[in-house]
C-alpha cells in the first residue's frame, strides 16, 4: 500500500485495529502548513509501502479531532498496536519524518504496553 487513506469516523477503528502501525496527519484543507507537509507525507509513505497512512481531515471530521485533543494542524500521530507512541503538532521536513518512522519502528511494544499499564495503574490508584 503506498498511498494514504482517508480516515473518518466510520473506518477509524477499524484501521487503527487491523494494522499494527498506523500514521495519521490530521490535516485540513485551508491550512497552508497542512498543504505543505502533504507531499512529505506522501513521499513517506511511496517509501515506507509496509506501513499504513491515514489523513484525517479536521474539517469533515471534526469528532476525531477532538476525540485526540487536536488543537493545531498539522499534528502527525503514530499508532502502534493500538497505542499513541508520538503525536506532535507540526509540518517535520522530510529527514525529521524519516527518523521519527525509524524511532517509532524501534520501540520495543512490550516496553511501552507496560509503561502505560503502569501509568493508567498509578492514576487510579492514587485517588
Amino acid at each position: 500500500m503506498s498511498q494514504t487513506v482517508e480516515l473518518t469516523k466510520e473506518n477509524f477503528d477499524q484501521t487503527v485495529t487491523d494494522n499494527d502501525f498506523v500514521l495519521i496527519d490530521f490535516w485540513a484543507a485551508w491550512c497552508g502548513p497542512c498543504r505543505q507537509f502533504a507531499p512529505v507525507y506522501e513521499k513517506a509513505a511511496e517509501e515506507n509501502p509496509d506501513l499504513v497512512f491515514g489523513k484525517v481531515d479536521t474539517e469533515a471530521q471534526p469528532e476525531l479531532a477532538a476525540a485526540f485533543g487536536i488543537q493545531s494542524i498539522p499534528t502527525l500521530m503514530i499508532v502502534r498496536d493500538r497505542v499513541a507512541v508520538f503525536a506532535q503538532p507540526g509540518a517535520l521536513p522530510e529527514a525529521a519524518l524519516a527518523d521519527v518512522i525509524g524511532q517509532a519502528r524501534k520501540l520495543d511494544m512490550d516496553e511501552v504496553r507496560k509503561a502505560v499499564a503502569e501509568q493508567q495503574g498509578q492514576e487510579g490508584g492514587g485517588q
